[in-house]
C-alpha cells in the first residue's frame, strides 16, 4: 500500500516537474514587458500633456528649414500648412527672421511669439487670420517689419501693437477691413505722422460709403457715429454713396505679394494685370509678373526699380516692346521674354541693361527678317549673354532655323539684285575708281545693315599717290 502511494506520487511529480521549470525558465519576462507598457504609457501622457499645451511638444520642430545666408538667421516655415506658431524652443538657433507665410493659421493667441524676443522681421502674410488678441506679440521689442497682409482680419486693436515700440513697417492691405467703431483706434494710429510706414495702402471693404478709401484717409470722428448723424454732419445721404472707384494703374501693394527672404522679391503672377503695376520699390531684387496680359511694356515702365536683378514677364501674350520701357535696370541680371508674341526688338530696347548675363526669348513667333537684326547685332556685342529660344517661325523657307545662322546666311548671301558683281570689269578697272559706279558699290554694301544702325554718311575720295 505504501508502495503504491509512493510511485502515485512519484508519477505526480514527474508531471508537475516540466510546468514548473517552464514558469522557472520564463521569471521576469512578463515583468519586463509590464514594465515597458508602463513606460510606453507614461510617455504617452506625457507627449499629450506637452501636445495639449503647446499645440506640438517642444522637442519636436515642424518641416521648417533654418537657414543663414549673409549672416542673417531666418527660419523659413512657408507653405507647411501650419495651423499654430511653432514653439521658440524648437530651434537650435535663436531666429531673427521668422517666415510663416502661405500657411493656414487662424488666430493669435496671446502670448504666440513669447521666446521669440531676437526676431526683426516676422512674414504672416496669405494665412487664414481673422483674430490677433491684444497680447499676441508680447516680448517682440525688437521687431522692425511685420507683414500681415492677405489674410481676413476685419478688425485690429492698435493694443496689439505696443508691444513693439521699434517697429517701422507694417502691411495691413488685401484684408476685408471694416471701418467702423472698433477700428477708431488702429486708424488713429496709423495717421499719426510718425507712423509713416505703418498700414499704407489698407483700404476699407466695409460700410460701402466707405468701400475702397485708404485707412489713412479715412475720418476716424466719423466711425463712431450712426449712419444719420453722419449725413447730418457730411450733408450727404450714406445709403446713397458709392464705393470709391479705383483709378489709374494699380499698385504693386495692393496686387501683388512682397516676401523678404532671402531677398526681396514681389509675386504678381496670375494677377490679371493688363499693365505693369506702378510703385515697385528700389530695393526689390525679383519681380514676377508672368501669366498676365502685359501685351505692351511702355516708356519708363520700371522706373524708380534700380536694384531689380531677376524680371520675369513671360506668358504676357505680349507684342511690342517700346524702346525706353526698361530704362533704369542698369543691374538687371536676368530677363525671361519666353512664351510672348514677340516678332522683333526694336532698337535700343536692350540698350541699358549692361549686366544682362541671361535672356530668355523661346516661345515667339520671331519674323526672320531685316528687322530680326537688331537683337543678332546686340548678342554679338555682349557675348556674356547666354540667351535661349531664338528661333525662326516665318517665313516658311526659315522656319525652325536659328536666327543667327539666318542672319549669317543673309549677309553671306546678300540678294543678287542688290550685290555687284565682283567679276565686272568695269569695277576691276582704275579708271571708274572715285566714279559714282564704286560710290553706288560701297553704299549698297552699307545697305547690308538694318537700317536703323546706319547713319547718315557723306563719301568723300581721296586719291593717295
Amino acid at each position: 500500500m505504501r508502495l503504491t502511494h509512493f510511485f502515485v506520487f512519484a508519477s505526480l511529480f514527474f508531471l508537475l516537474l516540466p510546468s514548473v521549470q517552464m514558469k522557472r525558465a520564463g521569471k521576469g519576462k512578463g515583468l519586463k514587458r509590464a514594465r515597458h507598457k508602463l513606460t510606453q504609457d507614461r510617455g504617452t501622457v506625457r507627449g499629450a500633456r506637452r501636445h495639449s499645451r503647446s499645440g506640438l511638444s517642444g522637442l519636436v520642430s515642424p518641416s521648417c528649414s533654418e537657414l543663414k545666408e549673409s549672416g542673417k538667421i531666418f527660419m523659413d516655415c512657408k507653405e507647411r500648412q501650419l495651423t499654430f506658431i511653432p514653439p521658440a524652443n524648437s530651434w537650435s538657433m535663436k531666429p531673427r527672421h521668422l517666415l510663416l507665410a502661405l500657411n493656414q493659421i487662424k488666430i493669435l493667441h496671446d502670448g504666440a511669439f513669447l521666446g521669440y524676443d531676437s526676431l526683426i522681421s516676422l512674414d504672416l502674410q496669405q494665412n487664414q487670420i481673422f483674430q490677433v488678441e491684444e497680447g499676441a506679440f508680447q516680448g517682440l521689442t525688437r521687431l522692425k517689419t511685420l507683414l500681415l497682409q492677405h489674410n481676413r482680419l476685419t478688425t485690429l486693436s492698435d493694443e496689439a501693437l505696443i508691444s513693439m515700440p521699434n517697429l517701422r513697417d507694417l502691411s495691413l492691405y488685401g484684408n476685408p477691413w471694416k471701418c467702423l467703431c472698433p477700428l477708431e483706434s488702429l486708424i488713429r494710429t496709423l495717421q499719426v505722422p510718425s507712423n509713416r510706414n505703418l498700414g499704407n495702402n489698407a483700404r476699407c471693404a466695409e460700410p460701402t460709403w466707405l468701400k475702397n478709401r485708404k485707412l489713412k484717409t479715412v475720418d476716424p470722428e466719423l466711425l463712431c457715429k450712426d449712419v444719420e448723424a453722419v449725413s447730418h454732419q457730411t450733408g450727404n445721404n450714406t445709403s446713397t454713396f458709392e464705393p470709391i472707384p479705383l483709378r489709374g494703374k494699380a499698385d504693386t501693394a495692393s496686387v501683388c505679394h512682397t516676401y523678404l527672404f532671402p531677398h526681396m522679391r514681389m509675386d504678381c503672377s496670375k494677377r490679371g494685370l493688363t499693365e505693369v503695376p506702378s510703385g515697385i520699390p528700389d530695393d526689390v531684387v525679383q519681380v514676377d509678373l508672368s501669366h498676365n496680359s502685359i501685351r505692351r511694356l511702355r516708356l519708363k515702365d520700371f522706373q524708380g526699380a534700380s536694384g531689380l536683378r531677376i524680371l520675369n514677364l513671360s506668358s504676357n501674350s505680349m507684342e511690342h516692346i517700346d524702346p525706353g520701357s526698361l530704362f533704369g535696370l542698369l543691374h538687371l541680371q536676368e530677363l525671361d521674354l519666353s512664351d510672348n508674341n514677340l516678332d522683333f526688338l526694336q532698337y535700343g530696347v536692350l540698350e541699358d541693361l549692361y549686366f544682362l548675363s541671361r535672356l530668355k526669348l523661346g516661345g515667339n513667333p520671331w519674323v526672320c527678317n531685316y528687322s530680326i537684326h537688331y537683337m543678332v547685332y546686340w548678342l554679338r556685342l555682349h557675348p556674356a549673354v547666354k540667351h535661349s529660344g531664338l528661333w525662326c517661325h516665318s517665313p516658311s523657307e526659315f522656319a525652325g532655323e536659328r536666327v543667327e545662322e539666318y542672319v549669317h546666311s543673309y549677309n553671306r548671301e546678300c540678294p543678287k539684285d542688290r550685290q555687284p558683281s565682283r567679276t565686272d570689269p568695269d569695277m576691276l578697272d582704275s579708271v571708274n575708281w572715285g566714279t559714282p559706279m564704286e560710290l553706288q558699290g560701297e553704299v549698297e554694301e552699307e545697305e547690308l545693315e538694318p537700317s536703323h544702325l546706319r547713319a547718315p554718311q557723306k563719301y568723300e575720295v581721296f586719291r593717295l599717290r
